[in-house]
């Protein structure tokens, strides 16, 4: 168990390992070679150009200007310089109220520290209750630091009635925040929707499960269905082709044409040498050939297979997916196409809002709806085995917490182990590092696991992965790194002690793992954010890139790899941190400088990244926030619970009737923020959407909607291509008849098999 000298280790480490990255950065940042690594925003937008290259040729490398070395700190209060609203202009409103996630942090936990600084470690250090413990329980294992916890207070003392009152107090202002944060984000999110330029989105929405029609295709089905339920509002639509295995050729020719590049560019420099390869698996194996002429005659294969599955996608009925792109004329019209049921069969003629363009994964459209609910079974399935299966790390982590243990297994090892240095260096710096390292391979197994589900836009993806590894979080981090490390630790006492002592047992032991999760946020959440500003990654593959493949400027432009917020990683990280100090708030108050720091570090870091880094991949409007309060409020609902645990063990069984009523209350306040503002993360006001449909008609009386949304949602791989896709041609008449393939049918019944209101004499009448 980490003690007093091994946390200071753990601390020196790690912030020395933070100042070091912050350090390189400022340095590297400054240097003109660099540039696009460390502002890729301001290019992307068009408004930085590259530095100044006039002089010695050093100077396109090197910055020789002492005088910005000796500012190389100037890009602190540049971060924290940009309001909120330039913020938004500049990054969208996700990137501005995901920083706003950090701010809501340091709001909680920093009264709540004041005053559990200011009561609680007084009464918990002053307890005494070790001294009494560790004459009766002679196997227990403690630390001076873990005095600063309630296992310290001795059981049916009085003084456990100012923890009660302090989880009253830290519910009550949690809470509090919450409420007041949750009603500025819908502030924030309802005027930026009013305020919103237009995009193409705000006019679609999916259309899935599509029924079959033996007498029309789908295209026909889809157009005939909203010009006949939507008169008046239905413009155009797209349907959704299966174009994977298309898209799949793209990418082969993508990365052939980056190897034909490469070699090119090599044999400009010596072209007294032609490049070679070989034929077999990345070139290491194999015939060896000439390397230019090989990948210019694979291009050229892929090429003709290209347009040949174009064709094919766009001339056989089957490669048709049974959902489309439908757009309206107004906001209005596609509000409500949205969010209404379209026919008495709900499981037809799915509607939704439409992702915008650059959210949509368009691999998942080509799944057949009827496959989605079974995909998600499976997929539920295969994270309860992962997270089984990631409890044995777990477990390996929590043994290199303990000195003890790993003198067990390998005894071998103790005369190395006892060395004050070793031993501090493992107990306080190690177990964190290597729990990272556990971490690192898991969001992307994650994020396959969402993809498998389905799901067809890119926010959601990510929400879901951010919901897989919160669990994951949740239960292997937090409860398992409790669980296992207590069971590790006070393994010995557990066999000696009858059943009555383990609950108490446990009951002192759980406190203790703060020391744990200190030394983790220490690693994860001190050197860690710092080593995400330096984008050691970036910078290496950027000058990689920019060595072998560019050519042109719009080379050295795609070469950038601006990155974004990672929403499936940093959002449970987060609330992990969260949990961490709403659990330790009333038990071991000695974790919560930690946090904080975590809190105001990060915030400066990501504040700088999305102002100068980051280029979202979609725009969501801070869909996510309910997600947020919701994960918040279960980290402090477990709180309260842990506490219940706790007192139960302290012979305090008069307090659970008191405690009991927390987490009633907390569920009640979700409940409350549920029916009051996820409607406006949800759903789109009518009223609002005509309020600026009305203002575009009075400001835009000239706008041709149906040319601005005409290749929106058209896929990529058809944009630019040899074979266009048909665009369904709209009528300018407000009435007009929709003439069908239907033959009638005697004796059949107006409407069809799904309930619609369709006639089925030949035409509609519209």
């Amino acid at each position: 168990m980490a003690n007093l000298s091994d946390i200071t280790v753990s601390a020196s480490i790690n912030s020395l390992s933070a100042f070091i990255f912050l350090v390189a950065f400022a340095i590297l940042r400054l240097q003109p070679m660099n540039d696009r690594v460390y502002f890729p925003k301001w290019y992307l937008k068009g408004i930085r150009e590259n530095p100044s290259t006039a002089g010695p040729l050093v100077k396109h490398f090197v910055n020789l200007d002492v005088r910005m070395y000796i500012k190389f700190l100037n890009w602190i209060p540049a971060a924290l310089k940009m309001p909120e609203l330039e913020l938004i202009q500049h990054a969208g409103l996700d990137s501005a109220v995901y920083i706003r996630i950090y701010l809501l942090g340091l709001k909680i936990f920093f009264p709540i520290a004041f005053l559990a600084f200011g009561v609680l470690l007084p009464v918990n250090y002053t307890g005494g209750n070790f001294s009494i413990m560790s004459l009766r329980m002679k196997d227990l294992t403690f630390e001076e630091i873990d005095k600063f916890s309630i296992s310290n207070v001795p059981p049916a003392s009085k003084r456990l009635v100012a923890h009660i009152i302090m989880a009253y107090v830290f519910t009550f202002w949690t809470c509090y925040v919450l409420y007041k944060e949750y009603k500025i984000v819908t502030d924030m999110r309802l005027n930026f929707l009013a305020s919103q330029n237009r995009r193409p989105d705000q006019f679609t929405v999916l259309v899935r499960n599509v029924p079959a029609d033996p007498d029309e295709s789908v295209s026909e089905h889809v157009e005939h269905f909203f010009r006949v339920n939507h008169p008046g509002q239905y413009l155009t639509h797209k349907v959704v082709y299966n174009a994977n295995k298309l898209a799949k050729l793209v990418g082969q020719k993508k990365d052939l044409h980056n190897r034909l590049i490469y070699y090119t560019n090599k044999y400009d420099r010596k072209p007294n040498k032609r490049p070679t390869t070989k034929t077999g698996f990345w070139g290491l194996w194999g015939k060896k050939i000439d390397a230019i002429n090989y990948y210019t005659e694979e291009i050229e294969k892929l090429s003709k297979e290209e347009v040949a599955e174009r064709e094919r996608v766009i001339n056989d009925p089957e490669a048709v997916v049974p959902a489309a792109f439908v757009s309206f004329k107004s906001r209005w019209g596609a509000a409500v196409c949205a969010q209404t049921q379209q026919t008495r069969n709900p499981t037809r003629w799915l509607t939704e809002w439409a992702p915008e363009p650059r959210d949509v994964y368009w691999n998942n459209l080509a799944i057949p709806f009827v496959e989605l609910n079974v995909r998600k079974l499976v997929m539920a399935l295969a994270l309860f085995g992962l997270i089984f299966c990631f409890m044995i790390p777990i477990a390996i982590v929590q043994t290199l917490a303990n000195i003890e243990s790993i003198e067990r297994v390998l005894p071998l090892l103790k005369p190395l182990i006892e060395k004050g240095s070793t031993k501090s260096f493992i107990q306080g710096y190690l177990p964190g590092m290597v729990l990272k390292v556990f971490l690192l391979v898991l969001p992307m197994i994650l994020m396959e696991m969402s993809k498998m589900e389905g799901y067809v836009a890119v926010s959601d993806l990510e929400a879901r992965s951010a919901a897989k590894y919160y669990l994951f979080l949740l239960v292997n981090v937090f409860l398992g790194s409790i669980v296992t490390g207590t069971a590790l630790q006070q393994l010995k006492a557990f066999l000696n002690k009858s059943a009555s002592e383990i609950p108490r047992t446990v009951g002192v032991s759980v406190p203790m793992k703060a020391t744990f999760f200190i030394t983790y946020i220490m690693v994860d959440g001190w050197a860690g954010v710092a080593a995400e500003v330096l984008r050691l990654f970036p910078l290496i593959m950027y000058h990689l890139k920019n060595i072998f493949l560019v050519k042109t400027e719009k080379d050295r432009d795609e070469a950038m790899d601006p990155g974004s917020l990672q929403w499936p990683i940093t959002e449970p990280r987060l609330q992990l941190y969260f949990l961490l100090g709403l659990v330790y708030s009333t038990v071991t108050p000695i974790l919560l400088p930690f946090i904080i720091v975590f809190f105001a570090f990060a915030y400066l870091i990501f504040r700088h990244q999305i102002i100068n880094v980051y280029n979202q991949k979609y725009e969501s409007a801070a869909s996510f926030w309910p997600d947020v309060n919701r994960r918040i409020l279960i980290g402090l609902m477990i709180s309260q619970f842990t506490l219940l645990g706790l007192l139960s063990t302290k012979r305090a069984a008069n307090s659970t009737p008191v405690l009991l009523v927390l987490p009633v209350l907390t569920f009640s306040f979700h409940k409350f923020c549920k029916n009051r503002f996820e409607s406006a993360f949800r759903k789109f006001p009518l009223q609002d959407a005509m309020i600026k449909d009305t203002l575009e008609r009075a400001t835009e009386p000239q706008l041709d909607l149906k040319e601005y949304l005409k290749d929106a949602y058209t896929h990529p791989v058809f944009k630019g291509g040899e074979v266009a896709l048909m665009d369904i041609e709209e009528d300018d008449d407000e009435f007009h008849l929709v003439a069908t393939k239907r033959t009638s049918r005697k004796g059949s019944q107006v409407g069809t098999s799904d309930g619609s209101p369709e006639d089925r004499t030949g035409i509609y009448a519209v």
